[in-house]
């Protein structure tokens, strides 16, 4: 009672930490009162004795906490160890709470000046909890790459390449039938070619994503992409070029004094429900553009079927608007930069493919569900239909229709 009233005096806190720590001890004596019975108490069946104590240590929110641990030895034989005193050990999650707590932006280096509760804990050194990180996200990279994707209904796939910090990563993100967005891995290579590419599809697909099902793949006008998903996919793949990516490109050939008008153009034809509609003001702005800047006209019309995918599967406009554009996995990709800046030194091995796995799980526990998805029933039906019409066009019924 004495110790706790003299720990009342640095506060409350500092008082339930020191109740909570002698709780831990009478556990511990409770134990070996059970194995050796009540102290200078004489029993006939005694089976083991008190050996002394020393200091110990139990794991608390990832603090080491040094504590007296009893020791009990067997008569004539060797130490018995303790139950609780191991359970205590490893009770606490000490490399998630780790890997949690440098997600959310704590540094390494001020990790004991902010979560040391325990005035004598250790093991909140800069060198410890970097080994704690180091471990914790070997193990989110290795739970990433080799989690089951067989039960996933993925109905969208988004697929994109940055250069981060010197190396070309590629980041496949599904969309399910629910809205969820869902990392599905990502692959690092010297440049985003498509043997690269294709690679990082062999996985997801020996980890069970099915490429025979119909399914939108959002790229952003790469042609590595969209060669490595063909040599996958084939038939069953419908691309929707970013139109955020498309405008850019247009607008990068003209001078400021036109940006501004074009864009609010382009804009207003992707805006058009019916595919009809959007096309014929796509092309309208392409006659006005060849008369300005060739370049430009010629940037427009290079994939601009593949941007009007959506409009031909007549989606919802709200649910057009989430997948009209690889804004989803570059927000990702923006999360990545974020959490990664606190990084000073790059060194080789799994070192980026470590941090950018866990800040890729970390952003997939904070997003929300796709805008619109009420309407990806209508996406997916129109999906299929789409892939059976796509399917049942012979060669000779394209033959006929291009002679008509």
């Amino acid at each position: 009672m004495a110790e706790i009233l003299t720990s009342l005096e640095k506060g409350l806190g500092e008082l339930v930490r020191k109740v909570g720590r002698l709780f831990i001890e009478s556990i511990l004596e409770a134990e070996v009162e059970q194995i050796a019975g009540v102290r200078s108490r004489r029993l006939q069946s005694r089976q083991a004795y008190r050996w002394g104590v020393e200091q110990g240590s139990c794991l608390i929110d990832g603090q080491r906490v040094p504590i007296v641990r009893p020791r009990v030895r067997q008569c004539g034989g060797k130490e018995l160890p303790l139950g609780t005193y191991q359970l205590f050990q490893r009770v606490s999650p000490a490399e998630e709470t780790v890997w949690s707590n440098l997600m959310r932006g704590l540094s390494m280096r001020d990790y004991k000046l902010v979560l040391q509760q325990f005035m004598d804990a250790y093991g909140l050194e800069k060198s410890t909890i970097s080994e704690r990180f180091i471990e914790a996200s070997r193990k989110k990279l290795e739970e990433l790459m080799s989690r089951s994707l067989a039960h996933l209904q993925i109905c969208a796939l988004l697929l994109d390449g940055t250069i981060f910090k010197g190396q070309h990563l590629v980041v496949a993100i599904g969309i399910d039938t629910f809205g969820k967005k869902v990392v599905l891995g990502l692959v690092q290579g010297a440049t985003e070619n498509a043997r690269v590419v294709s690679g990082l599809l062999d996985h997801l697909a020996e980890r069970g994503l099915d490429f025979s099902q119909p399914r939108l793949y959002l790229l952003d006008g790469s042609r590595a992409l969209r060669a490595a998903i063909v040599q996958h996919a084939g038939e069953t793949a419908f691309f929707q070029r970013c139109q955020v990516h498309k405008i850019r490109n247009v607008l990068a050939y003209l001078p400021d004094t036109h940006q501004h008008w074009f864009k609010y153009k382009l804009r207003l034809a992707y805006a058009q429900t019916d595919a009809v509609d959007a096309r014929q003001a796509l092309y309208r702005l392409h006659d006005e553009l060849h008369e300005l800047n060739p370049s430009a006209a010629a940037s427009l019309m290079e994939g601009l079927e593949e941007t009007l995918t959506l409009h031909e599967l007549q989606v919802h406009a709200r649910l057009r608007r989430s997948l009209s554009s690889t804004n989803g996995i570059e927000s990702s990709f923006s999360m990545v930069e974020t959490i990664c800046r606190r990084v000073k030194r790059w060194q080789g091995s799994d070192h980026r493919l470590r941090w950018v796995a866990s800040a890729l799980l970390y952003a997939e526990t904070r997003w929300n569900r796709l805008h619109g998805y009420r309407q990806l029933p209508l996406l997916i039906h129109n999906l299929q239909r789409a892939y059976q019409m796509r399917c049942n066009l012979s060669p000779i019924t394209v033959t006929a229709h291009s002679a008509a």
